[in-house]
């Protein structure tokens, strides 16, 4: 059996060509008479192109009792030679086998625009030691391993910069066009490339842990064969080889005339109906990849089509997650708005929180200054920061801070309560024991995601928003959004109940997220999307599909392509069991000889081919 299978592998596409040529070439020798042969050309294309589909019917038979289009095919293969039809038994498998290799061609152009995307990890990595500088496997890198990335390589694994400046080209991993700044403390992520400077690092996710690994193992996984209606169609051919082999039973008892018999194994083959499906999941996956998707399997497409409810996390998928400055007021006569800017930056310039981090950037961004050095520095876990500024003492954090500090903040209370309603997170700033007023910081909703909501209801589904945040912050990120609908204060198990009331009352859902705090909802849902550039790996690992570049204006593509994939699907299965009843009848009164009939049949998988590869570069005019 080994070496049967080994036959069948040997040499995968390239074989296929080479077989096809001598094939094509010896029924042009047999059909035109070309050379005196001792034998009919047409056993060349016989041996070459139909050996092989006997062989793998065989095994098919033999190992799994799995009655598919090859079966019969070796029927009307074994039955044209019978009868001394030796062209059309060479005619069948030379065509058969080209619509193989269409097929073939279609699933590897697919493949390919995925490996494109997300390239492989590179093979070597640069260790530093005690003794120096080794170039080993970057399969041997540790965790915890030092390592120098020089200007032009790839990087190797996930980490950590420890020295160096430079900057990356990560468009591999998040889709951005433009090298991203990087420098000591930063993290890099392996598959991406190091542009300028050179730079140590400390590897943090090595092996299969890594980026680009992960990816990988997201492309290995997109598998066509796992959709229903591809299981759905082999049960069709099944039932089609039975029908087929009474029909040819039936015809050559009521006729006597076996030549109809055989015509009828040929042309009702069902290689078009095999075909129908699984062509047109991975020429779709292949588009989708094209659009910033990896699709880890064509049954999602095949659900989302019918997805009638989209629900959203909001921070980092409707927003970026990142805080930015939206507004700076100043009260009380201690100082102006761009000096109370700048004492706050001060003291937050050493603190390690996400809005210290937040006020200093903002300040940088809006004054194009660093921020002062503070004189002294204390971080108040729960509370905020207190430092010297120029002499002066500087309180940024929470208004429990401030109260505990002896400071009246009667004057906080009214402006805090209206930028908080807004969604807002409020930093207040003390100066010298006196309130001076606060900062209130805002997440930034993505630039596309207003234009992608439109485009979704267009398409006829309900967008919902899913957040942990409280009322107001969501309120306030739904309207902005153009989402009518959402849940605030939502935990895991929230977001969990919310999907099983709307799909147990027969409304699909795709939960669309990126945290760890999604990867339940992910699951659950009918379709769930990650958001591979930022999204934790448990949120991507727990989704079946991964928006790679996070760009959400694909999204109302992704639905109107696996609608469209779903369309062709049905046209194709519709075409082939035409096809075959039409050529069944023709072939049962005679008009269809076997050559003839073979390519008719044949000519129906290629078309079916060629309809599903039209999919590869689909997009809907606007």
């Amino acid at each position: 059996m080994r070496h049967i299978e080994a036959f069948l592998d040997w040499g995968g596409t390239k074989k296929d060509v080479i077989c096809l040529a001598l094939s094509g070439i010896a029924l042009l020798v047999s059909i035109f008479g070309l050379l005196p042969l001792p034998f009919d050309a047409a056993w060349v294309a016989i041996v070459l192109c139909g050996v092989p589909i006997i062989l793998e019917a065989v095994v098919g038979l033999v190992t799994a009792f799995d009655i598919k289009a090859d079966v019969l095919v070796s029927l009307a293969l074994i039955a044209s030679v019978i009868i001394g039809e030796d062209f059309a038994a060479g005619e069948v498998a030379f065509i058969m086998q080209l619509g193989a290799l269409l097929e073939d061609l279609t699933v590897a152009r697919a493949r390919a625009g995925i490996e494109r995307l997300v390239r492989l990890t590179p093979r070597t990595a640069r260790v530093l030691a005690a003794d120096g500088e080794h170039i080993v496997p970057a399969e041997q890198v540790k965790k915890g391993d030092i390592l120098r990335v020089l200007p032009g390589e790839t990087i190797a694994v996930d980490g950590v910069i420890i020295s160096g400046q430079t900057s990356v080209d990560q468009s591999v991993m998040t889709g951005e066009s433009l090298p991203v700044d990087k420098a000591a403390g930063d993290g890099v992520s392996s598959g991406t490339v190091n542009r300028f400077g050179s730079f140590d690092m400390e590897a943090t996710r090595v092996g299969e842990d890594s980026s680009i690994q992960r990816m990988v193992r997201l492309v290995q996984s997109a598998d066509a064969g796992k959709a229903k209606i591809v299981g759905l169609a082999d049960r069709w051919a099944t039932w089609i080889v039975v029908i087929a082999l009474t029909a040819a039973a039936g015809t050559w008892m009521v006729t006597g005339e076996v030549i109809r018999a055989v015509t009828i194994l040929v042309v009702f083959c069902p290689c078009a109906l095999v075909l129908a499906t699984p062509t047109a999941i991975m020429a779709a996956i292949g588009n989708a990849t094209r659009h910033g998707f990896l699709v880890r399997e064509g049954d999602a497409l095949e659900r989302l089509a019918g997805v009638r409810l989209f629900a959203f996390d909001k921070t980092g998928t409707i927003t970026t997650g990142e805080l930015h400055i939206a507004a700076v007021e100043a009260w009380g006569g201690v100082t102006g708005e761009e000096e109370l800017l700048e004492l706050a930056a001060a003291a937050e310039r050493l603190s390690e929180h996400p809005l210290g981090r937040a006020i200093v950037t903002g300040y940088a961004e809006r004054t194009g200054r660093v921020a002062p050095e503070p004189g002294s520095f204390a971080m108040l876990p729960g509370r905020g920061v207190e430092a010297r500024v120029g002499g002066r003492c500087v309180l940024a954090g929470n208004a429990t801070l401030l109260s505990e500090r002896g400071v009246d903040t009667a004057a906080c209370a009214l402006p805090g309560e209206k930028y908080t309603a807004e969604g807002c997170t409020v930093t207040y700033i003390a100066v010298d024991g006196t309130a001076a007023g606060l900062i209130a910081l805002s997440d930034t909703m993505r630039p596309e995601a207003g234009g992608m909501i439109g485009e979704l209801r267009a398409c006829g589904v309900e967008p919902v928003l899913l957040t942990g945040d409280h009322e107001s912050a969501a309120r306030s990120m739904a309207a902005r959004a153009g989402i009518s609908r959402f849940r605030a204060s939502c935990l895991p198990e929230d977001k969990l109940a919310f999907i099983d009331e709307r799909q147990s009352s027969g409304e699909p859902v795709c939960m669309i997220g990126d945290g760890i705090n999604d990867a339940p909802a992910l699951k659950r849902a009918c379709v769930g999307i990650a958001m591979g550039g930022i999204g934790s790996d448990i949120a991507v690992d727990a989704a079946d599909i991964a928006l790679v570049g996070d760009e959400l204006r694909e999204l109302p593509h992704l639905l109107r392509l696996s609608r469209r994939m779903m369309l062709t699907i049905k046209c194709n299965l519709s075409f082939s069991m035409l096809l075959n009843f039409v050529a069944i009848v023709l072939a049962m009164t005679g008009a269809l000889e076997p050559v003839v009939g073979a390519l008719v049949h044949n000519a129906g998988s290629v078309l079916v081919i060629i309809n599903s590869a039209f999919l590869l570069k689909w997009r809907q005019r606007r």
